[in-house]
């Protein structure tokens, strides 16, 4: 019986690995955000069910942004449908499984619960704005070298959830303290052993 080591099945000759790290390293891309602004028709369009707009100005991975938003509209959705950053993931929807996790000012947030308007005035760091040019994140980095993901719906979250407990919290002291600290990050495909093992092994670099 051929094992399915490869993504496109027995002698693809695509590793999984090698698909794994292509896809992290195209996420952190990010579209061109600076300065942007948006047309009257845009604005005009925002309006929903009579509720007037409201200005957004916020600094979305290092790139200035002004938008008119639904003052209902969730960060989330802000990111993935007006930004068309793809990368923060929309779970459950509720505040419950970790996979939209970004962060605000540096420390970790769930966008599905945060609006978009509180957002303004502030600094906002998705996926796409983890790496430094085509150099991966230490964490991201790690989740890769232990192959800390299955399906990989989850890893943003994760990754940015890890990263931000890190530089906010000061490393873990065992695995146990991540398993805690990382408790509202959920993987359904129970990657865990591996996600810890790449938290582990981060938080040394990052230290």
């Amino acid at each position: 019986m051929n094992e399915w080591n490869d993504v496109g099945g027995a002698g693809s000759g695509v590793s999984r690995r090698s698909f794994v790290g292509g896809s992290l390293a195209a996420v952190t891309v990010a579209p061109l955000l600076t300065g942007q602004t948006e047309t009257a028709e845009a604005a005009s369009a925002a309006t929903v069910g009579g509720v007037p707009p409201v200005t957004v100005r916020v600094v979305v991975n290092g790139d200035p942004v002004t938008l008119r938003v639904d003052p209902r509209a969730t960060l989330l959705d802000t990111l993935r449908e007006r930004l068309d950053l793809k990368g923060t993931k929309k779970g459950c929807d509720r505040g419950q499984c970790g996979a939209c996790t970004v962060h605000l000012d540096g420390r970790r947030v769930l966008s599905c619960l945060t609006l978009a308007a509180t957002a303004s005035g502030h600094q906002v760091t998705t996926i796409e704005g983890l790496a430094d040019g085509d150099r991966l994140h230490p964490m991201q980095q790690a989740f890769l070298d232990h192959d800390g993901l299955q399906c990989g719906f989850c890893t943003p979250g994760q990754i940015m959830s890890a990263v931000a407990m890190v530089d906010d919290e000061g490393p873990a002291r065992s695995d146990d303290e991540i398993r805690e600290r990382m408790s509202g990050n959920i993987c359904r495909c129970s990657a865990y052993p591996r996600i810890v093992d790449a938290i582990r092994d981060a938080q040394r670099v990052m230290r």
